[in-house]
């Protein structure tokens, strides 16, 4: 749609999980930094958790990516499994020799033997987790009995745990208590400040190839920090929708007004209404004009 008009090579705002996009902001950088440190140590246990939307998978991609040839990774990112598919994917995973119609045991005897073939080659096996916050109390308990395999030196297994804060509230029960035991790091997400949101959209603009001039002027970018509380996914959305506002008729760049459109549209952002007169309905039916517009726009071209 919009890509063209404003000269990007690719939309900058996209909210897939894009490691090309990663932004080096205090809070994630910290948090990438210590789930590093922890890893090269050898702990067994890494929790990070955050609220929705401030990028929780994208820093787990990013973490995948960054740890090198010496480290063996295993990634589910669907918490809702039971005990057996749980060891199931993580064998498949570490590309265990299961047997036909393999039972739990030979799963155990499995992904065992695939450890210590790892371990032998020196290579450093890492589970990754996401969304945790959502994983069944038995399979949590299967997921903290497979950190139990070990020799004298070392783990054969860690596990990093990505989970909205609803995961604290729940290891606090006593029936999880060993599990929370077994956590030797933590780490909890902030959202953006005023500033890095800021630098955030720049950022993201220049990684999608804009060369010119500010496109969004600093009072956008404050409205922007506004609607979204500062949390990247509400910051894609809002931008997205300002630019698709402001392509719509033409314009050449973002101001308050194309913003707040985008904020009355989008659910979970924040509203102010003294700052903006149209109804909410309007702004609605204003944005899908403005697409419209946008795709005939293009077409033409």
């Amino acid at each position: 749609m919009y890509l063209k008009h404003f000269g990007f090579r690719e939309y900058p705002f996209a909210l897939t999980p894009d490691t090309s996009f990663f932004f080096n902001y205090t809070s994630h950088q910290e948090a990438l930094n210590v789930l590093l440190v922890a890893l090269r140590s050898g702990e067994g246990f890494i929790k990070l958790t955050g609220e929705v939307g401030l990028g929780k998978t994208l820093l787990c991609r990013k973490l995948l990516n960054s740890l090198g040839p010496g480290f063996v990774t295993a990634y589910l990112p669907n918490p809702h499994l039971s005990p057996g598919s749980m060891r199931l994917a993580i064998a498949e995973e570490l590309g265990a020799d299961l047997p036909p119609r393999a039972t739990q045991e030979d799963m155990l005897r499995a992904t065992t033997r695939r450890l210590l073939e790892l371990a032998a080659a020196d290579k450093q096996v890492v589970v990754c987790l996401d969304e945790v916050q959502a994983m069944p109390n038995h399979t949590l308990e299967a997921v903290r009995m497979l950190t139990n395999l070990e020799t004298e030196k070392f783990k054969l297994l860690q596990v990093v745990m990505f989970a909205q804060p609803e995961l604290d509230a729940r290891l606090d029960e006593r029936h999880l208590r060993q599990l929370k035991q077994r956590i030797t790091f933590s780490y909890r997400l902030t959202p953006l400040t005023r500033q890095a949101v800021s630098a955030y959209v720049r950022h993201r603009l220049r990684v999608a190839g804009y060369h010119g001039g500010p496109l969004f002027n600093e009072h956008a970018l404050g409205a922007v920090y506004r609607g979204s509380g500062g949390i990247p996914r509400l910051v894609n959305i809002l931008c997205h929708k300002a630019l698709l506002v402001a392509f719509g008729p033409g314009d050449d760049y973002i101001t308050v007004k194309h913003v707040r459109i985008a904020v009355a549209d989008t659910e979970g952002a924040r509203h102010h209404p003294r700052g903006l007169r149209q109804p909410l309905v309007y702004a609605a039916v204003l944005v899908s004009v403005c697409v419209l517009a946008g795709v005939v726009y293009w077409l033409g071209m």
